[in-house]
């Protein structure tokens, strides 16, 4: 009789949580929000009809919390997908892409940054077709190029000072 309380507790448990990529996503939206909400409190907010440079981040923070609690509920009452085993190759070479973007972007230009992260970042997906890759970072690059230096004006080094 033990064995089957045993049992029937852990499959109560078990559907607790009916959706647990719900849950688990909702939870970290909320986390996220928290943060965006820790992070942003030393900006001054609203005064009067104008905008503060925290309104912003908190307005966006408050949504994002929003989403992130009606999400969790929805992992409690909704039947959903398992959790799925996390694949850390993608996430990885993402973030090495953007602190190689973050770090040579000032020393080695735009163009260089630019072209090399996206490159990088190809290597996330084991999917990935070199060829394509480098087609792809050479039009991204005169994209950014053209968007940020020539439309927006933003004074970015374009090429290596040696």
């Amino acid at each position: 009789m033990s064995e089957e309380g045993d049992a029937s507790a852990g499959a109560q448990r078990r559907r607790l949580i009916r959706g647990p990529q719900d849950f688990y996503g909702g939870l970290a939206l909320v986390a996220l929000s928290l943060f965006a909400f820790w992070a942003s409190g030393d900006l001054p907010g609203m005064r009067g009809f104008s905008f503060g440079p925290g309104t912003a981040p908190r307005l966006f923070a408050g949504v994002l919390l929003a989403f992130g609690v009606v999400i969790t509920a929805m992992g409690f009452f909704a039947e959903g997908k398992p959790l799925e085993r996390y694949a850390i190759r993608g996430p990885f070479w993402i973030t090495v892409s953007i602190i190689i973007f973050a770090t040579t972007v000032r020393s080695f230009g735009l163009v260089f940054a630019t072209f090399v992260s996206f490159v990088v970042s190809g290597a996330g997906s084991g999917e990935t077709r070199w060829i394509e890759t480098l087609i792809a970072g050479v039009v991204m690059t005169a994209f950014s190029v053209l968007l940020f230096v020539y439309l927006l004006n933003l004074p970015f080094q374009l090429w290596p000072r040696f």
